[in-house]
């Protein structure tokens, strides 16, 4: 099973969110997505500035596999994107909670989609598996 920290919130498309003190929201995509991908070869992000919907698909992860979207989980505006993966997309594959990150969102509006807590995403892979 992949690994699931419980202080973070997740979508059903695998993206996961860590809301930080000052109200933004990290973004990233989950281990378990990381895996299904593969070795990731391309990270396109969304620009600075952006304003996005919840659900709109705002990044790409491109993989040996293939390619796919990745959706931001809540509406917000693009604070900041992970630099570091312009270089190295790998560190997805290596660190996804940490320096795997995305981007960031700020005026981030938490009521605006479905946020599953660490349980409920574990069912929510568990089910797909079956």
């Amino acid at each position: 099973m992949s690994d699931i920290p419980a202080q973070l919130r997740y979508t059903r498309s695998h993206e996961w969110v860590r809301i930080e003190d000052d109200g933004s929201v990290v973004v990233g995509i989950t281990d378990h997505a990381q895996e299904q991908l593969g070795d990731l070869v391309f990270v396109e992000l969304p620009e600075v500035g952006r304003r996005v919907a919840a659900g709109e698909d705002c990044a790409v992860v491109e993989s040996v596999k293939a390619a796919s979207d990745v959706y931001a989980p809540v509406a917000g505006e693009v604070a900041e994107v992970n630099g570091e993966l312009e270089g190295s997309p790998e560190l997805v594959n290596q660190d996804p909670y940490g320096r795997g990150w995305l981007f960031r969102l700020r005026d981030a509006d938490l009521g605006s989609a479905e946020l599953l807590d660490a349980e409920a995403y574990r069912a929510h892979v568990e089910s797909e598996e079956h």
